[in-house]
């Protein structure tokens, strides 16, 4: 039973809950240090233009994020549990670990920033820092992380604090820079510098307007998380763009492009207002910190969340959290480790390493794509057109999360082509894993509805389409009965679809429908899908109640389709009983009189189906076109799987002196170019077609024989003559044709 991960949480509003943790990381180190320098290398206005694209992403996420949340119950887990929710286990699954991954990484990132700034702020007045700098990064860590293990509402409290800091620092530099403005400097700086490279400057922006998430990842402790995360969230990407636009005139107004790529953060402080470069200082260290108490409130959640749905079972005891309130203290002593371990590799100076860059890019990353799956989880749900998706904020189209998937993955690439490589590899590896081991786990996700929107749009173009024998593909109904006892039969069918067409199980249940009562239907319904998964069989099993076989099985034939996706070839053994023969040979003339092939298979050795490397021969016997195509185009589709890749196929005929040999020998050459199969062929003199058969034959791995259905008068030799024939022969089927393959096509 699942436990509940969210519900004793702490009912934030949107202000606290939402707003504050998101625009608190949305200003962030880029608007002190970054924000600058990209005014002056890519001048006032492609900085806007950058601002623009990149608050685009951001917006269509938001709308992406408002459109989910507004259609399902919202419980702890953040994006996790959105996406989880929406495309399955597998891709909730992928994006849970690296999700948690990357915020619990960003603390250790966002520390070291801090103590960097710290250090260098005091480095005048208290020079002895430079030689402490683990000891500051282990002194901060530590009180952040009290912080937060008091509980989520104390860390709120302290984000008010450090957002009035900040609010102050930003008030401090922009009005500054007012003071200093002029319309020539901004027509100066309006142009970009020599040597931009636009890209290089979004990629190094970007960044800045990533915060979207960090109030989303408190769903579990907002009161009402439906309305909360629309409004928190597009109210912080609006404050939030305005604030960083109004940043890019008045700097790019009030000081010289030099000043502005040259001193960045120097040129902020230098002309704070009423020389307040103090509270500017101020800035950057609540921004560090505030970054740092949202990911060490947000990563646990998402770990909590993630080990109550089971699904990587290793990160099961992460899911008991501490009362009254759920808290993830588990997960949250977890995410201390991790980022202790960082500190401990990189913080013992001012100088980070490639190595932490590089952990730091594939940390981007994983936002990134966590981003792009929130768009793709949307589109999926509003192009897959479930009745189900009723989003309450209507301010959305799935136009929008198309482009903000597409411009996420654009973006990543942009960014750093090797890092979003890395991060892709693992998510793949997360999501295999998830959908390998937890196929049965399901939260009704968007993925079945998308799944069924785009078979029932192709299905309705597919039936419009005229019908071409280049087209051609095996549809194969197999009567099985019971299929244990004919796993060959089965094996067969899968080997000649190749992974080109579609197979269906049918068993007849044969008695009166009123005296069936449905658990017997479903019982065995769910003993073959039990075989289908056992076997590893991509098959489709049916189950059907019928008062007669034989009448059933006329009824099967005429009815069993999906549109215009209807079985073309009727696969059966051949009858043991010999009471058996009439209605069977009825049965083969009925699939004939509707126009559909026929495939009997004959084993009298009961051989199994080779699950290894067969060697040998596939030697089809050409008795005439008809027949022969189709037997030419299974023989080819069967060496399409591995274990028959090396096997031969050999086409064979036998001829009469008055025939000659030469002539059929060339016809048969020029078949086997036709039908641009590789095969060896062989033209055999001939006055006893059973005598050559044997002894060309003995040792092939399957034979392949056409016939046509025999009239009534001749049912009793036609089973005879064929089980004679084929006693102590290798597996074979017998090969009935309704004309529709050609091999010449």
């Amino acid at each position: 039973m699942k436990e509940d991960s969210s519900k004793q949480g702490y009912n934030f509003g949107t202000f606290s809950g939402v707003f504050t943790p998101s625009i608190l990381t949305i200003f962030g180190l880029i608007m002190f240090l970054r924000t600058s320098e990209v005014v002056g290398s890519a001048g006032v206005g492609n900085a806007l233009l950058i601002l623009l694209v990149a608050t685009s992403i951001t917006l269509s996420t938001g709308l992406s994020l408002s459109a989910i949340s507004t259609n399902t119950p919202v419980e702890g887990g953040g994006v996790y549990f959105l996406i989880s929710r929406t495309l399955g286990t597998a891709f909730g699954g992928s994006i849970g670990v690296t999700l948690f991954l990357a915020q619990a990484l960003s603390i250790p990132f966002y520390v070291l920033g801090f103590t960097e700034s710290f250090i260098k702020a005091f480095e005048k007045s208290m020079p002895f820092l430079g030689d402490h700098v683990l000891a500051v990064n282990l002194v901060t860590t530590g009180f952040l992380f009290f912080i937060t293990w008091i509980g989520a509402k104390w860390a709120i409290k302290a984000q008010f604090l450090i957002l009035t800091i900040l609010l102050a620092a930003i008030t401090a530099f922009m009005g500054g820079a007012i003071m200093n403005f002029s319309t020539e400097t901004l027509s100066t700086n309006f142009g970009p510098s020599e040597n931009c490279n636009l890209f290089a400057l979004f990629a190094l922006f970007f960044p800045a307007v990533t915060g979207v998430m960090a109030g989303v990842n408190m769903s579990g402790d907002l009161k009402d998380p439906q309305k909360s995360i629309p409004r928190g969230s597009l109210i912080a990407i609006f404050v939030a763009t305005l604030v960083y636009g109004a940043q890019m005139i008045i700097t790019g107004g009030a000081f010289s492009r030099a000043d502005l790529i040259g001193n960045p953060y120097i040129v902020l402080v230098n002309h704070a207002l009423f020389g307040a470069g103090f509270l500017v200082v101020g800035g950057v260290f609540a921004a560090t910190t505030s970054s740092a108490i949202g990911s060490f409130l947000g990563a646990p959640r998402v770990l909590q969340a993630l080990s109550v749905d089971r699904i990587y079972r290793v990160l099961s005891p992460f899911r008991k959290g501490s009362w009254p309130q759920n808290e993830p203290r588990r997960a949250l002593f977890l995410s201390l480790l991790i980022t202790l371990s960082v500190i401990a590799w990189a913080g013992r100076s001012l100088e980070g390493g490639g190595g932490v860059n590089a952990v730091s890019s594939v940390v981007t990353m994983f936002f990134l794509y966590t981003y792009g799956m929130v768009n793709l989880a949307a589109f999926v749900e509003s192009f897959g057109a479930n009745p189900s998706f009723r989003p309450r904020f209507k301010y959305y189209h799935w136009s929008v999360a198309l482009f903000g998937t597409i411009a996420c993955v654009a973006v990543s690439f942009m960014i750093d082509w090797v890092a979003s490589v890395v991060a892709l590899s693992t998510l793949a590896v997360l999501y295999f894993v998830a959908r390998e081991r937890y196929m049965e786990q399901t939260f009704g996700d968007a993925q079945r509805g998308f799944v069924y929107s785009r078979i029932r749009n192709n299905l309705i173009q597919l039936s419009a389409m005229p019908m071409h024998p280049k087209n051609w593909r095996p549809t194969i109904a197999v009567m099985t009965g019971n299929p244990t006892a004919r796993i060959p039969l089965v094996k067969y069918a899968m080997g000649f679809e190749g992974g080109r067409g579609i197979v269906s199980l049918v068993e007849f249940i044969v008695g009166e429908f009123e005296l069936l009562s449905k658990e017997i239907r479903n019982s065995e319904i769910e003993r073959l899908n039990k075989f289908v998964k056992n076997n590893d069989l991509s098959v489709f099993p049916e189950v059907l109640i019928t008062a007669d076989f034989d009448t059933g099985l006329t009824h099967f034939i005429q009815a069993h389709s999906i549109g215009p996706i209807k079985p073309n070839i009727i696969m059966q053994g051949w009858p043991k009983d010999e009471e058996r023969i009439t209605p069977f040979l009825n049965h083969l003339n009925t699939i004939a009189s509707l126009d559909k092939n026929s495939l009997v298979f004959i084993d009298h050795q009961k051989r199994r189906f080779p699950t290894h490397d067969a060697k040998g021969s596939i030697d089809i016997w050409w008795r005439g076109k008809r027949n022969g195509s189709l037997m030419l185009l299974l023989a080819h589709l069967l060496r399409t799987n591995n274990s028959w890749k090396n096997t031969t196929i050999r086409l064979l005929r036998t001829v009469s002196n008055k025939e000659g040999i030469e002539p059929a020998q060339r016809a048969l050459d020029e078949i086997a170019v036709a039908a641009r199969i590789d095969a060896e062929t062989k033209v055999i003199l001939s006055d006893s077609f059973d005598e050559t058969f044997r002894n060309e034959s003995a040792g092939a791995r399957l034979v392949l024989l056409g016939f046509q259905p025999p009239k009534r008068e001749m049912y009793e030799q036609f089973y005879h003559d064929n089980s004679a024939r084929l006693q102590g022969m290798p597996p074979a089927f017998l090969v009935a044709s309704a004309g529709d393959a050609d091999f010449l096509a």
